[in-house]
Protein backbone atom coordinates (compact mmCIF):
# COMPACT_ATOMS: atom_id res chain seq x y z
CA UNK A 1 0.00 0.00 0.00
CA UNK A 2 0.94 3.35 -0.96
CA UNK A 3 2.30 5.73 1.97
CA UNK A 4 1.39 9.33 0.02
CA UNK A 5 -2.23 11.03 -0.27
CA UNK A 6 -2.63 13.58 -2.40
CA UNK A 7 -5.74 15.87 -0.97
CA UNK A 8 -7.60 18.35 -2.98
CA UNK A 9 -9.47 20.35 -0.41
CA UNK A 10 -11.64 22.97 0.30
CA UNK A 11 -14.65 20.92 0.17
CA UNK A 12 -17.67 20.30 2.37
CA UNK A 13 -17.84 16.31 3.25
CA UNK A 14 -21.13 15.29 3.17
CA UNK A 15 -22.42 11.52 3.78
CA UNK A 16 -22.88 8.82 5.56
CA UNK A 17 -20.23 6.63 6.94
CA UNK A 18 -20.02 3.51 9.59
CA UNK A 19 -17.70 2.81 12.55
CA UNK A 20 -17.18 -0.10 14.33
CA UNK A 21 -15.79 -1.31 17.43
CA UNK A 22 -13.57 0.58 19.36
CA UNK A 23 -9.78 0.48 18.76
CA UNK A 24 -8.50 1.10 22.46
CA UNK A 25 -10.78 -1.76 23.33
CA UNK A 26 -10.58 -4.60 20.78
CA UNK A 27 -6.91 -5.56 20.93
CA UNK A 28 -7.37 -5.78 24.88
CA UNK A 29 -10.69 -8.13 24.60
CA UNK A 30 -8.54 -10.41 21.86
CA UNK A 31 -5.58 -10.47 24.75
CA UNK A 32 -8.03 -12.15 27.49
CA UNK A 33 -8.98 -14.36 25.38
CA UNK A 34 -6.04 -15.84 26.25
CA UNK A 35 -7.16 -16.31 29.78
CA UNK A 36 -9.92 -18.60 28.54
CA UNK A 37 -10.30 -22.57 28.80
CA UNK A 38 -12.73 -22.29 25.90
CA UNK A 39 -12.89 -20.54 22.92
CA UNK A 40 -13.92 -16.61 22.33
CA UNK A 41 -16.31 -14.92 19.49
CA UNK A 42 -15.92 -10.64 19.66
CA UNK A 43 -18.14 -9.10 17.03
CA UNK A 44 -17.96 -5.82 15.88
CA UNK A 45 -14.05 -5.84 15.15
CA UNK A 46 -12.18 -3.28 12.75
CA UNK A 47 -10.13 -3.88 9.88
CA UNK A 48 -6.76 -2.41 11.16
CA UNK A 49 -3.48 -2.51 11.57
CA UNK A 50 -3.93 -3.23 15.56
CA UNK A 51 -6.13 -6.09 15.49
CA UNK A 52 -3.38 -7.33 12.37
CA UNK A 53 -0.84 -7.16 15.08
CA UNK A 54 -2.40 -8.41 17.86
CA UNK A 55 -3.85 -11.96 15.43
CA UNK A 56 -0.55 -12.42 14.76
CA UNK A 57 0.83 -12.14 18.12
CA UNK A 58 -2.00 -14.93 19.40
CA UNK A 59 -0.91 -16.83 16.53
CA UNK A 60 2.63 -17.10 17.44
CA UNK A 61 1.25 -18.02 20.90
CA UNK A 62 -0.71 -21.26 19.29
CA UNK A 63 -4.08 -19.54 19.57
CA UNK A 64 -6.06 -20.59 16.17
CA UNK A 65 -7.58 -17.26 14.92
CA UNK A 66 -10.65 -17.50 11.94
CA UNK A 67 -11.84 -13.79 11.29
CA UNK A 68 -14.68 -12.36 9.19
CA UNK A 69 -13.55 -8.84 8.20
CA UNK A 70 -16.84 -8.67 6.25
CA UNK A 71 -19.57 -9.29 9.11
CA UNK A 72 -16.55 -8.29 11.88
CA UNK A 73 -16.85 -11.54 13.87
CA UNK A 74 -13.64 -12.60 15.56
CA UNK A 75 -13.10 -16.45 16.63
CA UNK A 76 -9.56 -17.07 19.12
CA UNK A 77 -9.67 -20.77 20.40
CA UNK A 78 -6.65 -20.51 23.16
CA UNK A 79 -6.39 -23.88 24.06
CA UNK A 80 -3.35 -25.21 22.52
CA UNK A 81 -1.30 -22.05 23.52
CA UNK A 82 2.83 -21.89 23.69
CA UNK A 83 5.68 -20.32 24.10
CA UNK A 84 6.87 -18.26 21.29
CA UNK A 85 10.12 -17.57 19.71
CA UNK A 86 11.63 -14.17 21.34
CA UNK A 87 12.54 -13.27 17.52
CA UNK A 88 9.28 -13.53 16.03
CA UNK A 89 7.35 -11.64 18.81
CA UNK A 90 10.27 -8.86 17.85
CA UNK A 91 9.78 -9.41 14.38
CA UNK A 92 5.85 -9.11 14.50
CA UNK A 93 5.02 -6.70 17.25
CA UNK A 94 7.08 -3.91 15.57
CA UNK A 95 6.28 -0.45 16.92
CA UNK A 96 3.31 -1.60 18.59
CA UNK A 97 3.30 -1.70 22.56
CA UNK A 98 0.15 -4.39 23.19
CA UNK A 99 2.36 -7.12 23.96
CA UNK A 100 2.95 -5.43 27.55
CA UNK A 101 -0.40 -6.64 27.76
CA UNK A 102 0.17 -10.23 27.11
CA UNK A 103 2.10 -10.85 30.46
CA UNK A 104 -0.29 -11.33 32.89
CA UNK A 105 -2.27 -13.81 30.84
CA UNK A 106 0.77 -15.74 29.91
CA UNK A 107 1.72 -16.14 33.55
CA UNK A 108 -1.53 -17.43 34.03
CA UNK A 109 -0.91 -20.35 30.97
CA UNK A 110 2.31 -20.67 30.92
CA UNK A 111 4.10 -19.30 33.85
CA UNK A 112 6.23 -16.93 31.66
CA UNK A 113 6.44 -14.40 28.93
CA UNK A 114 8.46 -11.81 26.94
CA UNK A 115 8.41 -8.49 26.20
CA UNK A 116 10.63 -6.71 22.88
CA UNK A 117 11.30 -2.85 22.85
CA UNK A 118 8.35 -1.01 22.98
CA UNK A 119 7.09 1.42 20.28
CA UNK A 120 3.95 3.65 19.76
CA UNK A 121 2.90 6.90 19.05
CA UNK A 122 5.36 9.58 20.21
CA UNK A 123 3.00 11.82 21.84
CA UNK A 124 4.42 11.70 25.03
CA UNK A 125 5.96 9.68 27.99
CA UNK A 126 4.40 6.39 28.29
CA UNK A 127 6.82 3.89 30.30
CA UNK A 128 6.06 0.70 30.79
CA UNK A 129 7.44 0.71 34.39
CA UNK A 130 3.88 0.78 36.06
CA UNK A 131 2.99 -2.30 33.90
CA UNK A 132 6.04 -3.82 35.21
CA UNK A 133 6.15 -2.93 38.67
CA UNK A 134 2.42 -3.92 38.78
CA UNK A 135 3.78 -7.48 37.62
CA UNK A 136 6.63 -8.05 40.40
CA UNK A 137 3.67 -6.64 42.53
CA UNK A 138 2.00 -10.01 41.90
CA UNK A 139 5.00 -12.05 42.59
CA UNK A 140 6.46 -12.17 38.80
CA UNK A 141 10.08 -12.22 38.39
CA UNK A 142 11.39 -9.65 35.95
CA UNK A 143 14.57 -9.81 34.02
CA UNK A 144 15.95 -7.30 31.43
CA UNK A 145 17.99 -8.50 29.30
CA UNK A 146 19.53 -7.17 26.04
CA UNK A 147 16.82 -8.71 23.43
CA UNK A 148 13.48 -7.64 25.97
CA UNK A 149 12.01 -8.60 29.14
CA UNK A 150 11.86 -11.69 30.60
CA UNK A 151 9.08 -12.21 33.14
CA UNK A 152 8.73 -15.77 34.98
CA UNK A 153 5.84 -16.85 37.85
CA UNK A 154 7.51 -19.67 39.01
CA UNK A 155 5.36 -19.75 42.20
CA UNK A 156 2.25 -18.01 40.67
CA UNK A 157 1.07 -14.95 40.99
CA UNK A 158 -1.35 -13.36 44.02
CA UNK A 159 -3.81 -10.79 44.82
CA UNK A 160 -2.16 -7.49 46.04
CA UNK A 161 -2.85 -3.69 46.47
CA UNK A 162 -2.02 -1.12 43.90
CA UNK A 163 -2.52 2.52 44.13
CA UNK A 164 -1.47 4.19 40.45
CA UNK A 165 0.02 8.23 41.29
CA UNK A 166 -1.66 8.38 37.79
CA UNK A 167 -5.43 6.53 36.30
CA UNK A 168 -3.62 5.47 33.30
CA UNK A 169 -5.24 3.40 30.92
CA UNK A 170 -2.66 1.02 30.31
CA UNK A 171 -2.18 0.12 33.98
CA UNK A 172 -5.44 -0.73 34.60
CA UNK A 173 -5.76 -2.85 31.71
CA UNK A 174 -2.75 -4.72 32.90
CA UNK A 175 -4.11 -5.50 36.45
CA UNK A 176 -7.43 -6.26 34.99
CA UNK A 177 -6.09 -8.91 33.09
CA UNK A 178 -3.22 -10.58 35.52
CA UNK A 179 -6.07 -9.99 38.77
CA UNK A 180 -8.17 -12.30 37.28
CA UNK A 181 -6.91 -15.51 37.73
CA UNK A 182 -4.40 -14.14 40.78
CA UNK A 183 -5.01 -15.82 43.82
CA UNK A 184 -7.05 -14.00 46.28
CA UNK A 185 -8.28 -10.46 46.24
CA UNK A 186 -6.75 -7.34 44.35
CA UNK A 187 -7.28 -3.64 44.81
CA UNK A 188 -6.75 -1.02 41.99
CA UNK A 189 -7.17 2.50 43.53
CA UNK A 190 -7.24 5.41 41.44
CA UNK A 191 -7.55 3.62 38.43
CA UNK A 192 -9.15 4.25 35.11
CA UNK A 193 -12.57 4.05 34.02
CA UNK A 194 -12.44 5.16 30.18
CA UNK A 195 -15.77 3.16 28.65
CA UNK A 196 -13.20 0.55 27.38
CA UNK A 197 -12.00 -0.44 30.53
CA UNK A 198 -15.58 -1.17 31.75
CA UNK A 199 -16.36 -2.93 28.29
CA UNK A 200 -13.41 -4.54 29.20
CA UNK A 201 -14.59 -5.54 32.81
CA UNK A 202 -17.98 -6.84 30.80
CA UNK A 203 -15.81 -9.23 29.16
CA UNK A 204 -13.90 -10.49 31.93
CA UNK A 205 -17.07 -10.98 34.08
CA UNK A 206 -18.74 -13.20 31.11
CA UNK A 207 -15.60 -14.95 31.36
CA UNK A 208 -16.16 -15.77 34.91
CA UNK A 209 -14.22 -13.35 36.47
CA UNK A 210 -15.70 -11.47 40.03
CA UNK A 211 -15.08 -7.05 39.41
CA UNK A 212 -16.28 -4.46 41.28
CA UNK A 213 -16.01 -0.78 40.15
CA UNK A 214 -16.24 1.66 42.71
CA UNK A 215 -17.48 5.50 42.59
CA UNK A 216 -14.23 6.54 44.24
CA UNK A 217 -12.34 4.84 41.15
CA UNK A 218 -11.48 2.00 43.16
CA UNK A 219 -11.42 -1.36 41.22
CA UNK A 220 -11.85 -4.87 43.35
CA UNK A 221 -11.35 -8.85 41.89
CA UNK A 222 -11.53 -11.36 43.66
CA UNK A 223 -9.26 -14.17 41.65
CA UNK A 224 -10.84 -17.01 40.47
CA UNK A 225 -8.85 -20.55 39.50
CA UNK A 226 -10.26 -20.35 35.65
CA UNK A 227 -12.07 -18.87 33.31
CA UNK A 228 -13.98 -19.96 30.29
CA UNK A 229 -14.46 -18.00 26.69
CA UNK A 230 -16.76 -15.22 26.10
CA UNK A 231 -19.10 -14.11 23.34
CA UNK A 232 -19.38 -10.26 23.24
CA UNK A 233 -20.35 -6.95 20.78
CA UNK A 234 -17.70 -4.48 20.94
CA UNK A 235 -18.32 -1.05 21.94
CA UNK A 236 -18.06 1.70 19.14
CA UNK A 237 -15.12 4.00 18.55
CA UNK A 238 -15.82 6.87 20.24
CA UNK A 239 -12.59 8.55 19.00
CA UNK A 240 -13.41 7.64 15.61
CA UNK A 241 -16.69 9.25 15.94
CA UNK A 242 -15.32 12.10 16.77
CA UNK A 243 -13.07 12.88 14.56
CA UNK A 244 -15.40 12.50 11.36
CA UNK A 245 -17.52 15.03 13.35
CA UNK A 246 -14.63 17.62 13.67
CA UNK A 247 -13.75 16.61 9.97
CA UNK A 248 -17.94 17.79 9.68
CA UNK A 249 -17.55 20.90 11.00
CA UNK A 250 -13.73 22.05 9.74
CA UNK A 251 -15.14 21.55 6.30
CA UNK A 252 -18.64 22.88 6.70
CA UNK A 253 -20.39 19.66 5.91
CA UNK A 254 -22.56 17.36 7.20
CA UNK A 255 -21.77 13.50 8.36
CA UNK A 256 -23.64 11.04 9.46
CA UNK A 257 -21.79 8.66 11.74
CA UNK A 258 -24.26 4.96 11.60
CA UNK A 259 -22.33 2.92 14.70
CA UNK A 260 -21.84 6.21 17.41
CA UNK A 261 -23.32 6.16 20.66
CA UNK A 262 -24.28 9.34 22.89
CA UNK A 263 -23.72 7.93 26.31
CA UNK A 264 -19.98 7.17 25.58
CA UNK A 265 -19.21 10.84 23.74
CA UNK A 266 -21.48 12.92 26.33
CA UNK A 267 -18.77 15.04 26.74
CA UNK A 268 -17.88 15.41 23.06
CA UNK A 269 -21.14 16.38 22.19
CA UNK A 270 -21.16 19.14 24.64
CA UNK A 271 -18.21 20.78 23.39
CA UNK A 272 -18.83 20.35 19.70
CA UNK A 273 -22.10 22.05 20.46
CA UNK A 274 -20.45 25.32 22.74
CA UNK A 275 -18.07 25.59 19.37
CA UNK A 276 -21.37 25.83 17.01
CA UNK A 277 -21.95 22.60 15.90
CA UNK A 278 -25.02 20.69 15.79
CA UNK A 279 -25.98 16.99 16.17
CA UNK A 280 -28.67 14.98 15.94
CA UNK A 281 -28.43 11.68 17.66
CA UNK A 282 -30.53 8.75 15.80
CA UNK A 283 -31.49 5.19 16.23
CA UNK A 284 -28.17 3.92 14.71
CA UNK A 285 -25.84 6.84 14.98
CA UNK A 286 -25.16 10.12 15.06
CA UNK A 287 -25.70 13.15 12.38
CA UNK A 288 -22.63 16.11 12.95
CA UNK A 289 -23.19 19.25 10.82
CA UNK A 290 -22.10 22.42 10.39
CA UNK A 291 -25.44 24.94 11.00
CA UNK A 292 -24.14 27.36 8.84
CA UNK A 293 -23.25 29.87 11.61
CA UNK A 294 -19.92 31.36 12.89
CA UNK A 295 -17.63 28.75 14.82
CA UNK A 296 -17.41 29.81 18.08
CA UNK A 297 -14.27 30.04 20.37
CA UNK A 298 -13.81 28.24 23.61
CA UNK A 299 -11.40 27.48 26.37
CA UNK A 300 -10.96 23.36 26.92
CA UNK A 301 -9.29 20.79 29.12
CA UNK A 302 -8.27 17.69 28.28
CA UNK A 303 -8.92 15.02 31.58
CA UNK A 304 -9.15 11.26 32.20
CA UNK A 305 -12.88 9.79 31.98
CA UNK A 306 -15.51 11.62 31.74
CA UNK A 307 -13.54 14.40 31.47
CA UNK A 308 -12.73 15.74 27.82
CA UNK A 309 -10.66 12.73 26.30
CA UNK A 310 -7.23 13.73 25.01
CA UNK A 311 -7.88 11.69 21.46
CA UNK A 312 -10.66 13.89 21.07
CA UNK A 313 -8.33 17.19 21.35
CA UNK A 314 -6.27 17.06 18.09
CA UNK A 315 -8.84 17.15 15.63
CA UNK A 316 -10.83 19.34 17.59
CA UNK A 317 -8.06 21.99 17.11
CA UNK A 318 -8.36 22.03 13.58
CA UNK A 319 -12.15 22.85 13.73
CA UNK A 320 -10.88 25.68 16.05
CA UNK A 321 -8.87 27.04 13.35
CA UNK A 322 -12.11 27.67 11.57
CA UNK A 323 -13.73 29.73 15.04
CA UNK A 324 -13.80 33.58 15.67
CA UNK A 325 -12.16 34.44 18.43
CA UNK A 326 -9.34 32.73 20.81
CA UNK A 327 -9.63 29.67 21.89
CA UNK A 328 -7.31 28.13 24.80
CA UNK A 329 -6.41 24.55 24.55
CA UNK A 330 -5.19 22.77 27.91
CA UNK A 331 -3.75 19.23 27.40
CA UNK A 332 -3.48 17.15 30.47
CA UNK A 333 -3.09 13.77 29.71
CA UNK A 334 -0.05 13.42 27.25
CA UNK A 335 2.75 16.32 27.37
CA UNK A 336 4.25 16.46 23.90
CA UNK A 337 0.78 16.49 22.39
CA UNK A 338 0.86 19.70 20.55
CA UNK A 339 3.47 18.74 18.10
CA UNK A 340 1.07 18.22 15.85
CA UNK A 341 0.30 22.47 15.45
CA UNK A 342 3.43 22.82 13.54
CA UNK A 343 2.18 21.43 10.31
CA UNK A 344 -1.20 23.75 10.90
CA UNK A 345 0.86 26.71 11.26
CA UNK A 346 2.63 25.88 7.87
CA UNK A 347 -1.04 26.02 6.42
CA UNK A 348 -1.75 29.23 7.76
CA UNK A 349 -3.27 28.33 11.31
CA UNK A 350 -2.54 30.95 14.07
CA UNK A 351 -1.70 28.76 17.22
CA UNK A 352 1.12 29.24 20.05
CA UNK A 353 2.05 26.71 22.12
CA UNK A 354 2.77 27.50 25.64
CA UNK A 355 4.49 26.07 28.75
CA UNK A 356 2.32 27.39 31.02
CA UNK A 357 -1.36 25.56 32.13
CA UNK A 358 -3.56 28.05 30.35
CA UNK A 359 -7.41 27.86 30.41
CA UNK A 360 -7.85 25.04 33.23
CA UNK A 361 -6.48 24.02 36.82
CA UNK A 362 -2.49 23.45 37.24
CA UNK A 363 -1.38 20.12 35.97
CA UNK A 364 1.58 17.48 36.95
CA UNK A 365 3.28 19.06 33.16
CA UNK A 366 2.78 22.62 34.70
CA UNK A 367 6.39 22.56 35.99
CA UNK A 368 8.23 20.45 33.68
CA UNK A 369 8.78 22.31 30.78
CA UNK A 370 6.45 20.78 28.40
CA UNK A 371 4.98 22.80 25.90
CA UNK A 372 1.24 21.44 26.84
CA UNK A 373 -0.99 24.79 26.05
CA UNK A 374 -2.52 25.94 22.64
CA UNK A 375 -3.86 29.18 22.15
CA UNK A 376 -5.76 29.34 18.27
CA UNK A 377 -6.78 32.20 16.95
CA UNK A 378 -9.13 32.42 13.93
CA UNK A 379 -11.45 31.94 11.93
CA UNK A 380 -8.16 31.78 9.79
CA UNK A 381 -8.19 29.81 6.19
CA UNK A 382 -6.02 26.84 5.79
CA UNK A 383 -3.63 26.55 2.12
CA UNK A 384 -2.36 23.32 0.92
CA UNK A 385 0.87 21.72 2.11
CA UNK A 386 3.64 19.42 2.62
CA UNK A 387 2.35 17.34 5.13
CA UNK A 388 4.20 13.99 7.34
CA UNK A 389 1.68 12.32 9.75
CA UNK A 390 3.68 12.13 13.27
CA UNK A 391 1.11 9.81 14.86
CA UNK A 392 -2.16 8.19 14.59
CA UNK A 393 -4.33 10.95 15.75
CA UNK A 394 -2.49 13.93 15.17
CA UNK A 395 -2.32 12.33 11.13
CA UNK A 396 -6.22 11.94 11.23
CA UNK A 397 -6.25 15.88 11.97
CA UNK A 398 -3.59 16.67 9.53
CA UNK A 399 -6.15 14.79 7.29
CA UNK A 400 -8.70 16.90 8.33
CA UNK A 401 -6.81 20.01 8.04
CA UNK A 402 -5.86 19.33 4.44
CA UNK A 403 -9.70 18.71 3.98
CA UNK A 404 -10.35 22.23 4.71
CA UNK A 405 -7.75 23.88 3.03
CA UNK A 406 -7.83 25.55 -0.23
CA UNK A 407 -5.65 23.57 -3.14
CA UNK A 408 -3.63 19.90 -3.09
CA UNK A 409 -2.07 18.78 -0.10
CA UNK A 410 0.35 16.03 -0.08
CA UNK A 411 -0.10 13.84 3.41
CA UNK A 412 3.16 11.70 3.88
CA UNK A 413 3.34 8.73 6.56
CA UNK A 414 -0.67 7.63 6.07
CA UNK A 415 -0.08 4.08 6.89
CA UNK A 416 -0.05 5.35 10.48
CA UNK A 417 -3.88 6.09 9.88
CA UNK A 418 -4.13 2.60 9.05
CA UNK A 419 -3.43 1.49 12.45
CA UNK A 420 -6.85 2.97 13.91
CA UNK A 421 -9.49 3.90 11.19
CA UNK A 422 -10.80 1.12 9.18
CA UNK A 423 -11.24 1.49 5.54
CA UNK A 424 -11.03 5.90 6.09
CA UNK A 425 -9.97 5.96 2.51
CA UNK A 426 -13.44 4.70 1.44
CA UNK A 427 -15.37 6.63 3.87
CA UNK A 428 -13.21 9.87 2.34
CA UNK A 429 -14.66 8.65 -0.94
CA UNK A 430 -18.29 8.09 0.05
CA UNK A 431 -18.57 11.54 1.95
CA UNK A 432 -17.42 13.32 -1.45
CA UNK A 433 -14.04 14.02 -0.74
CA UNK A 434 -11.32 14.73 -3.66
CA UNK A 435 -8.14 12.96 -3.35
CA UNK A 436 -5.64 10.28 -4.95
CA UNK A 437 -3.11 7.66 -3.44
CA UNK A 438 0.57 7.35 -4.90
Amino acid sequence: MHDVLYVNGGNPLNGEITVRGAKNFVSKAMVAALLGDTPSELRNVPVIRDVGVVTGLLELHGVIVTADPATGVLHMDPRNVEVAHVADIDAHAGASRIPILFCGPLLHRLGEAFIPDLGGCHIGDRPINYHLDILRQFGAEVDKREQGIHIRAPRGLRGTKVALPYPSVGATEQLLLTAVRAEGLTELSNAAIEPEILDLINVLQKMGAIISVDTDRVIRIEGVPRLEGYRHTALSDRIEAASWASAALATGGDITVKGATQPEMTTFLNTFRKVGGAFEVLDDGIRFYHPGADLRSIVLETDVHPGFMTDWQQPLVVALTQATGLSIVHETVYENRFGFTEALRGMGATIQVYRECLGGHPCRFGQRNFYHSAVVSGPTPLYAAEIEVPDLRGGFSHLIAALTAKGTSQVRGIRLIDRGYEHFMDKLGALGAEFSRD
